[in-house]
């Protein structure tokens, strides 16, 4: 009998202007590390940190980047207080938070260098399936 199937990891795909520069600033900025670069020249890369991971996808030359209407990407962490510490000393702008949302989660937002807006939630209470679930 087959074994069932599971779902393991999601990684949001992110266009960037330039792959070299958005993995600089996820590696060193977010503490992310790099999974790999491909192209030459670079045209997307792989960032994770624990078990998020992040695609970096080089944007066509002269394309714009698309525009979410919110967030980007939306990451769960276990404490959300810590991670936002830990950014402003590396430097990165704190859009919004740490913050309670009326959800449950306690949220920090940062934009990322092509202006993609990264939240990071703490889920206070988290059901058996994690957190968002």
């Amino acid at each position: 009998m087959a074994k069932p199937q599971t779902f393991v990891r999601s990684a949001p795909i992110l266009a960037v202007r330039d792959v070299l520069k958005s993995r600089v600033f996820y590696c060193n900025a977010l503490r992310f590390r790099t999974g790999g670069v491909w192209g030459e020249p670079p045209c997307f890369a792989i960032v994770g940190r624990d078990t998020i991971t992040v695609f970096l996808d080089q944007a066509p030359d002269g394309a714009p980047i698309p525009h979410n209407h919110g967030w980007a990407a939306y990451l769960y962490v276990t404490n959300v207080d810590a991670l936002a510490a830990e950014f402003s000393a590396n430097g990165v702008e704190l859009i919004r938070g740490p913050e309670e949302a009326d959800y449950g989660c306690r949220e920090v937002d940062i934009r990322d260098p092509d202006g993609h807006l990264i939240g990071f939630s703490q889920d206070l209470n988290p059901g058996p399936d994690g957190p968002g679930l």
